[in-house]
């Protein structure tokens, strides 16, 4: 008799397309070495409070790597994207101006970088309403990002922007046609909506042209720090070493950093998590492995591996802090360099807007 075996579910990485955008993103590390003039990119934050440790080890540093290798970048300031979760957007101005800052000061180049917000560029918004005839309600219903978003929102209901957060997103990225987008791997559906609008439009309007590139997704392997707190590092949840903090601050908050009983101190991240992410985050600053951080510190205990790892984020963190004060003493450079960013985005997406309306027939 033959057995016929069911066929094994699908890994979670399957599902989410995981595998396959690692794969591609090892070629397009390759591509960009070899030729990084072919490729533009689209990143940004909400302007929701100071950045921190978790966004520079995560994203931040990466934009600059990029930007310093020669690719073109587009840092969008999501004000507007601020509501999708939450009924006001407070101190928005104050939290902008950080938001440059912060980006000022890790190293992102005004002069070869365009930093922008998305409120100051109404063409990039108009781009929303043609986007969305392209998606269905059922489509945005079952995107998994979004509905995690809703599960953790703070409003006692969803409105319309957070349900459309998705097409928000093709609209910032597409509005520049990027063909690049650095993301984590529980931002892939949300680029596949993004690739899904860009190959609609084509295939509706494009004559046999396609107006905007299917952009791919640069997945980076984001090193997972916990806050301070032994759950994921957020601004809202006050677990955080902002890139702003002072060295006496930062050296307050790790003191205070959850760890364990274990007087040894090992390198366990599925059995050990808190101790596992200050050793990765120590190693992270030494440029070294968090096994050879651990094996330093030995059997010295918890109090050895906060001093460890407070020595090494603000020895880490202390050029940066200083060109973030440098840049903070002076207000009118910073609010100058976004206006400038704000030209050249308008710019740009006035252009896409024309050629969108050209397509549609609803030039008049």
């Amino acid at each position: 008799m033959t057995t016929t075996l069911a066929p094994a579910a699908p890994s979670a990485d399957d599902v989410l397309g995981t595998s396959a955008a690692r794969t591609r993103s090892a070629v397009l590390e390759r591509q960009i070495l070899e030729d990084p003039g072919r490729f533009r990119i689209l990143t940004g934050d909400r302007p929701t409070g100071r950045l921190h440790l978790g966004h520079y080890f995560g994203t931040l540093h990466n934009r600059v790597r990029l930007q310093d290798l020669g690719v073109e970048l587009f840092v969008i300031v999501a004000d507007y994207q601020v509501l999708t979760d939450r009924d006001v957007a407070d101190r928005l101005t104050e939290h902008v101006e950080e938001l440059v800052l912060d980006h000022l000061a890790i190293g992102v180049d005004p002069e070869r970088s365009t930093v922008f917000t998305h409120s100051a560029v109404p063409a990039l918004n108009q781009l929303l309403l043609p986007f969305l005839s392209l998606v269905s309600v059922a489509e945005l219903n079952r995107n998994p990002t979004v509905k995690d978003e809703i599960a953790h929102s703070r409003q006692s209901a969803v409105s319309g922007l957070m349900f459309t957060y998705p097409v928000h997103q093709a609209a910032d990225i597409l509005f520049c046609k990027a063909n690049l987008v650095p993301v984590g791997q529980d931002q892939l559906p949300h680029l596949e909506v993004t690739r899904t609008v860009a190959r609609r439009f084509n295939d509706r309007y494009g004559s046999g042209t396609a107006v905007f590139p299917e952009p791919d997704a640069l997945l980076s392997e984001a090193p997972l720090l916990l806050g301070t707190d032994g759950t994921k590092m957020s601004k809202s949840r006050g677990n955080s070493i902002a890139l702003a903090a002072g060295a006496d601050e930062t050296a307050r908050l790790i003191k205070g950093a959850k760890t364990d009983s274990e007087r040894h101190i090992a390198y366990d991240p599925a059995g050990r998590p808190e101790v596992s992410s200050l050793l990765l985050l120590a190693a992270l600053c030494q440029g070294r492995t968090p096994e050879e951080v651990a094996d330093d510190i030995g059997s010295a205990g918890a109090a050895a591996l906060k001093r460890t790892v407070t020595e090494s984020v603000n020895e880490y963190l202390a050029p940066i802090r200083s060109r973030r004060a440098e840049y903070a003493r002076d207000r009118a450079y910073v609010l100058r360099i976004l206006r400038e960013g704000n030209e050249r985005a308008r710019a740009v997406a006035d252009a896409t807007l024309a050629e969108v309306r050209a397509a549609m027939n609803s030039r008049y």
